[in-house]
């Protein structure tokens, strides 16, 4: 099958799903600069806290639609990054807590989860030249190093309770994966060497030592030591037993990106991400289609719900290897997982995508 990333019927109906997202995620911001929860209408869920993970993407993905040439994305990119400063941010203790309401923190505790994707938003504010990215990356970068970033490992360590007291010796993939996505996103915003560095330590243990002596999968779960939980059980959604596909596809992206920005000099990168792809798609990809959220390590279906994301993770790990090493089966299965997501995902009547079927 042909790539079709040159294709240009299938290009204008990426755009098209783009611009439906924008426009339906607009309806997010009210009145008083907060981001609401939306229904699949399209219309505001009252009385739900705002988290930190929602304002920081909310800032990232309007600064990608900015730089893509979307009208009108100020408002939303001011009023999250407003946020960030005045609303997440502890002026007592520093850093930024998990979830705030108009009256204050729901909840104040400081993941390292919340904290990159702080790191994310600032970086691509910065790539798009807001006037508060420089201050909210300079704040982020500060508190990054004093609690999260483990240099010895070379990882991050996971969370604090609101004054810094340490409560539990978890150690988490998922908040190193989006850690190595953060850190790659603020070496491309300001070019400092550290971030790269960073982004590469994190990704040559789970990619390089991890999923290698894993048989190409990733556990999820560590001790303090850096040694796999094979009991941990947490959050279902951000914490699951097993592995998860998703973020195997995931990494392989972010493996496929700093190859490149390091200049494409390790011979081992693109075969441990195709690697990484393979066994994803094989092991998640069910029956009546569609990608199961979690497996155990050796491969078997533990939950098979399926959500959004790791559809459009696929699809990204997909085109990345398209654009350094195509394959044949590449087109073939991103064609699988964008048809499946129109017939599941996509909803064509208020724009944007049902969260999991």
């Amino acid at each position: 099958m042909p790539s079709p990333l040159h294709d240009q019927t299938h290009r204008a109906a990426l755009a098209q799903d783009a611009r439906a997202q924008i426009a339906f995620f607009r309806a997010s911001l009210n009145r008083d600069g907060y981001f609401d929860a939306l229904d699949h209408a399209g219309q505001p869920i009252p009385d739900q806290p705002q988290e930190l993970h929602v304002t920081t993407r909310m800032v990232h993905s309007y600064a990608l639609a900015h730089a893509w040439g979307a009208a009108d994305c100020a408002p939303l990119l001011d009023a999250g990054m407003a946020a960030l400063w005045t609303r997440h941010r502890d002026a007592v203790h520093g850093g930024y807590g998990w979830s705030v309401t108009p009256t204050g923190f729901a909840d104040d505790t400081k993941l390292a989860y919340g904290h990159v994707f702080v790191l994310l938003a600032a970086a691509s504010a910065l790539s798009v030249g807001h006037d508060a990215a420089l201050r909210l990356l300079a704040d982020i970068d500060a508190v990054i190093d004093r609690h999260f970033w483990d240099d010895s490992a070379g990882r991050l360590r996971e969370e604090y309770r609101a004054d810094w007291q340490g409560f539990s010796t978890y150690r988490g993939m998922n908040a190193n994966m989006h850690g190595a996505e953060a850190f790659l996103a603020a070496y491309e915003a300001t070019g400092q060497a550290k971030y790269l560095d960073r982004a590469g330590r994190i990704l040559d243990f789970f990619t390089g030592q991890m999923a290698v002596q894993h048989h190409n999968r990733i556990p999820e779960h560590y001790t303090e030591s850096w040694q796999v939980d094979p009991t941990y059980r947490g959050n279902p959604m951000f914490r699951p037993a097993g592995t998860t596909p998703g973020h195997a596809l995931e990494f392989a992206r972010l493996l496929v990106q700093h190859w490149d920005l390091s200049g494409r000099s390790d011979a081992t990168a693109l075969p441990r991400a195709r690697a990484l792809v393979e066994t994803a798609l094989s092991d998640a990809w069910l029956a009546e289609g569609g990608l199961a959220y979690t497996v155990d390590g050796d491969g078997r279906v533990l939950v098979s719900n399926r959500y959004w994301w790791p559809v459009t993770e696929g699809m990204g790990a997909l085109a990345a290897l398209m654009k350094v090493d195509p394959r044949p089966s590449d087109a073939d299965w991103y064609m699988r997982l964008w048809d499946f997501a129109q017939g599941h995902f996509i909803d064509y009547t208020h724009g944007g995508w049902f969260p999991e079927i």
